[in-house]
């Protein structure tokens, strides 16, 4: 599961869909309706939201305006909103690492995605994140 802070822009289409589909399991989870990764260390930054679901609903917002855009066509009912939802912080460090992170899988998924994106210098983050100084993420799991 990766729920990337970095816009859903930058994803190729395999991207954007896979994005859609943990986001959603993302959102069973912090509902408690599903047993399974329920200690996902992507879902850390929501549980430490006043209404984690109600972040993960302006997470998924987010991902299926981008699918819009692409005249992908998700089937937004999915998406639970129990409440509204501030932006959340998330460090510079970690937008970094994720952009390295998924201009490596660009190169060898989408040629195509990759040269399209590859002389970005600073990413735009989702826009549910406020990116902040600071470092990657304790809870980012490296190679």
């Amino acid at each position: 599961m990766r729920l990337w802070t970095l816009h859903p822009q930058y994803l190729d289409a395999k991207g954007l869909v896979a994005l859609w589909r943990e986001a959603l399991l993302a959102q069973k989870v912090l509902q408690g309706a599903t047993r399974g990764y329920r200690h996902h260390p992507q879902l850390h930054r929501f549980r430490q939201q006043r209404d984690p679901v109600a972040v993960v609903g302006v997470y998924l917002r987010g991902v299926a305006e981008q699918a819009r855009q692409r005249g992908y066509k998700f089937d937004e009912t999915k998406i639970i909103s129990s409440g509204r939802a501030t932006n959340m912080a998330a460090t510079r460090g970690q937008l970094r690492y994720e952009w390295e992170h998924l201009k490596k899988k660009l190169r060898v998924r989408d040629r195509a995605k990759f040269r399209e994106t590859r002389s970005i210098e600073s990413p735009e983050p989702h826009p549910l994140f406020t990116i902040v100084p600071g470092e990657i993420e304790p809870w980012e799991i490296r190679p």
